[in-house]
């Protein structure tokens, strides 16, 4: 199970459309994606025109999309309004800037504009190495490898200080959390200096229940989906 696996089913069987990807870069999850709402948020993409329009040969529902080529923050205080007036978000991939703080306001950011059937799929919340979970200037330094950063906090925060949400991680594709408004299963009591002050050894002691983590295909459970 990968984060487009989540996205087609949850599409197919569960009627969620209108979709919303953060940290698109190359495209490779955004452009396999069948809808005909489809708004990409990345200040920087890594693809041009040319790209653009032969991915609409081979994905149709491409010819729909929106590129806001800037930085979340920014989409959600210029655009988002007027986008998600009529058409609120069913499925949201978060998978912008791994650190906490970035990764906290694209998911309270985008909890604005769903609905209350919504999904949001957030990547890197479970690494499993130190290294993968450094900063950014470390891993930039390194030029090589996965970098989950701290996305992990996130997950700690919103099961801590939000009470309208559900909130879990499967354990494959480097960690996926999972994001629903509902009553959550079950809560941690964490303050945010609690969390700030976490190192990643705290972490790796706490891991399974910090994360809220399922096995992978607790994702047909929990949507009352028939496995592949």
């Amino acid at each position: 199970m990968n984060r487009l696996d989540l996205i087609k089913l949850l599409m197919k069987k569960k009627r969620l459309k209108n979709y919303l990807e953060i940290g698109v870069f190359n495209g490779h999850i955004f452009f396999r994606v069948k809808s005909t709402f489809k708004i990409a948020v990345d200040p920087e993409f890594v693809f041009d025109e040319r790209r653009k329009m032969g991915k609409i040969l081979v994905n149709p529902y491409n010819l729909f999309n929106k590129y806001f080529s800037k930085t979340s923050d920014a989409f959600f205080e210029e655009d988002a309004p007027n986008i998600f007036f009529k058409n609120q978000i069913q499925i949201a991939l978060i998978d912008g800037m791994h650190e906490y703080s970035f990764a906290l306001r694209d998911v309270e950011n985008t909890l604005n504009y769903m609905s209350e059937d919504a999904v949001i799929i957030m990547h890197d919340c479970n690494p499993h190495t130190k290294e993968n979970a450094g900063t950014y200037e470390e891993w930039k330094a390194k030029g090589m490898g996965d970098w989950n950063g701290d996305v992990w906090k996130t997950i700690i925060h919103l099961r801590s200080l939000r009470d309208d949400i559900n909130v879990f991680v499967l354990d494959c594709d480097q960690g996926l959390g999972i994001i629903t408004k509902c009553k959550p299963e079950s809560v941690l009591s964490f303050s945010k200096e609690d969390i700030q002050s976490f190192s990643y050894e705290d972490f790796e002691a706490n891991r399974k229940d910090w994360l809220n983590l399922k096995p992978g295909d607790y994702f047909f459970e929990y949507f009352n989906l028939k496995h592949l």
